[in-house]
């Protein structure tokens, strides 16, 4: 855990040893030697490496204008997943590390990121456990804290997660839709994928043709804004630069075009969170 010393790093590290997860070591600048919730502390991440061996993942909760100093740092000493919970990270620094990301064939989840849940097996993340029950339903979200309500309402209903991944919440991310829309379609333990995100996004828009040239299981997705009682028009990071630099008027995307695409796509789309658990038990049936 990149950040350890911060006051969210503290309050996790100790819960996430409580739920079972292998946290090996924290880095913070200045406090190597230092323990803190049992973890021991290193000044840097190859010092951290150098004494506990293999690190597979790290949790990424330094101040946002650190965050490509870390990654970066953490991708030297080869560690293959990135974790970054810190929301707000500038936007050119996400460019230069997703840049990089993709020589190193690095996985990066965030900014912004609630981590990843295996329920009782493995916890990666600031998500609420408790919250969550193993299952067979592959979650995919994206937004601050949807996740665990998704959850919690499934949870309700007898539904559990083979696994519930956050991608986060920043315009720039590292792994998109697609490439967990993947993950769940080859996962053994998975019998349906539920995607939860925005309306109107070019990235959802994306994602509902790739489910309809490459995903057989069936995918629910409950799309974050259906209800809004103002018709809006979405855009992407990228229509938003485009926009500010040649004061061009950019496609626009609506909640009929998010819907068009995931209904041609075969995807069941729910309107309201409490439809989920009747959506799923048709789709299971």
């Amino acid at each position: 855990m990149q950040g350890i010393d911060r006051p969210l790093g503290k309050y996790y590290a100790a819960r996430l040893k409580t739920q079972g997860t292998c946290l090996v070591a924290g880095v913070a600048s200045g406090q190597g030697g230092e323990i803190i919730a049992e973890i021991p502390v290193f000044d840097l991440v190859a010092e951290a490496v150098a004494e506990a061996g293999e690190i597979k993942t790290s949790l990424i909760l330094v101040p946002p204008n650190q965050v490509l100093d870390a990654a970066l740092e953490a991708i030297a000493s080869a560690i293959p997943q990135l974790i970054i919970v810190t929301p707000g990270v500038p936007p050119l620094d996400l460019v230069e590390l997703l840049k990089i990301a993709s020589t190193t064939g690095t996985l990066i989840l965030g900014p912004g990121s609630q981590g990843v849940i295996i329920p009782n097996y493995l916890w990666l993340g600031i998500c609420e456990p408790s919250f969550y029950q193993l299952g067979t339903i592959g979650l995919i979200t994206r937004g601050d804290r949807i996740g665990d309500e998704v959850a919690k309402t499934l949870t309700a209903a007898g539904y559990g997660e083979s696994m519930a991944v956050n991608l986060g919440t920043d315009g720039i991310i590292g792994s998109n839709l697609s490439q967990w829309l993947q993950v769940f379609e080859e996962d053994d333990n998975t019998e349906a994928i539920l995607l939860v995100s925005q309306v109107g996004g070019k990235a959802e828009i994306e994602a509902a043709k790739y489910i309809a040239s490459a995903i057989e299981k069936p995918v629910i997705a409950y799309l974050v804004g259906l209800n809004a009682a103002i018709e809006t028009n979405f855009g992407d990071t990228e229509t938003i630069i485009s926009n500010q630099l040649s004061y061009s008027v950019a496609a626009k995307n609506t909640r009929k075009d998010s819907l068009h695409h995931f209904q041609e796509a075969g995807v069941t789309v729910v309107e309201k969170l409490a439809d989920l658990p009747a959506s799923l038990a048709k789709v299971l049936s």
